[in-house]
């Protein structure tokens, strides 16, 4: 049996009110015909032998080889998903899904599927998401050191100091969810960065996450990971689901350093034993500028992930309720009325001296970045006005 499946609405699963099926068993596969048949045939064994009702779904992601024939010949339901890629894979294979629990794990042997009573246990507890932890029992072979010491270890690192989810193996391919969970999980990401997206948007949703340790076997055929390309891809994605942490941070950072190194010049305050003049100035200028600049981007993005990608965010949603168009609009004007009038002293001392030379530097300054900032805050304003209307409006 198999059915092509579209994986354009992976949030909305198909329905079975009644729940006949306690489990769906999901597997993605990509031309694994050397190891579809056994862990097809293993993971109808285990179910069997838990005395549990449920079903294997193979979400064939375009095989080239007998991977789907095989796979249906074993006894599993075949789904075809024509869009390329892991996590394209996985919301097929969700679509298809019936399941009141799923148990997700890889078509490379590497994975036992006789953990599945273990994994259903977490859920009936009420757990929503069930993550494998690999770490403490790889077998020889089974994982290159890199990953296993370096890659997956500071991936789960940095996505636990990002959105504190707990989960010490965050790209365990063995997993299990509660299908009534997707829904506020919003899969969306076709790539290996699914893995991270799952337990990310888990967290953000304050859904009910846990782990137990497993087994990691070697691999079955050859393996389809690109370290450093996979590894770049899974870092970019949790920084591009932080915009607090890649931008708000950093450009508040900047923009405190650059103020405080410009009031130190402006002031004329002796640190250090030396006083700090023209050059120290136009630093904090640069970064007071780049500074706020950032600051507008992250805004910006916040907004883009919370109108457009489903994010849930607390903080802005209350800075959303309390701010409007026309705070920022009335921030950025008084920031540059400060920098036209430093300009306008600037005339008025130059028409005082005949319209000599000008020794203004400071104030000029001091000017230039008043107005730099007001218009970078203007606009930025009206951006994120546009970004809501735009959601609105869709």
């Amino acid at each position: 049996m198999s059915a092509t499946i579209s994986p354009q609405t992976p949030h909305s699963p198909a329905t079975d009110p009644d729940h006949a099926l306690l489990v769906s068993v999901v597997i993605p596969c990509l031309n694994e015909e050397e190891n579809i048949v056994a862990v097809v045939t293993q993971a109808r064994e285990a179910i069997a032998d838990a005395g549990i009702t449920g079903e294997v779904v193979v979400a064939d992601n375009n095989s080239t080889d007998r991977s789907a024939e095989l796979a249906a010949q074993a006894g599993a339901r075949v789904v075809h998903v024509p869009t390329r890629g892991y996590g394209a894979a996985y919301m097929g294979g969700f679509s298809a899904a019936k399941g009141k629990y799923i148990v997700m794990g890889d078509a490379d042997l590497t994975y036992d599927f006789h953990e599945i009573p273990n994994f259903v246990r977490e859920l009936d507890d009420g757990a929503d998401l069930v993550m494998g932890n690999r770490m403490k029992n790889i077998q020889p072979g089974a994982m290159p050191w890199l990953h296993q010491y370096v890659g997956n270890p500071l991936l789960s690192g940095f996505l636990n100091l990002l959105f504190k989810t707990g989960v010490r193996d965050a790209h365990c391919g063995m997993r299990a969810v509660r299908r009534s969970a997707l829904p506020a999980m919003d899969l969306r990401t076709p790539g290996m960065e699914f893995a991270s997206e799952m337990v990310i948007r888990a967290s953000k949703a304050k859904l009910d996450i846990r782990e137990f340790d497993i087994q990691y076997h070697p691999r079955g055929g050859e393996s389809k990971l690109s370290t450093w390309r996979d590894g770049w891809r899974h870092l970019r994605f949790l920084l591009a689901h932080s915009p607090t942490h890649l931008f708000l941070i950093p450009g508040l950072f900047l923009t405190v350093v650059g103020a405080l190194i410009m009031a130190t010049v402006l002031s004329g305050v002796n640190i250090l034993g030396r006083d700090w003049s023209i050059h120290s100035l136009m630093a904090g200028s640069l970064l007071t500028i780049i500074g706020t600049q950032v600051v507008s981007l992250g805004l910006c993005a916040h907004a883009y992930g919370m109108y457009f990608m489903g994010d849930v965010d607390p903080w802005f949603d209350r800075m959303r309720a309390r701010f409007r168009l026309e705070h920022g609009l009335a921030i950025g004007g008084a920031v540059i009325a400060i920098g036209v009038m430093a300009a306008a002293v600037i005339v008025i001392r130059w028409a005082a001296d005949d319209f000599g030379a000008l020794s203004q530097i400071n104030l000029a300054i001091t000017a230039v970045t008043a107005i730099v900032i007001g218009v970078q805050i203007f606009f930025s304003s009206f951006l994120l006005s546009i970004i809501g209307l735009r959601r609105s409006a869709g």
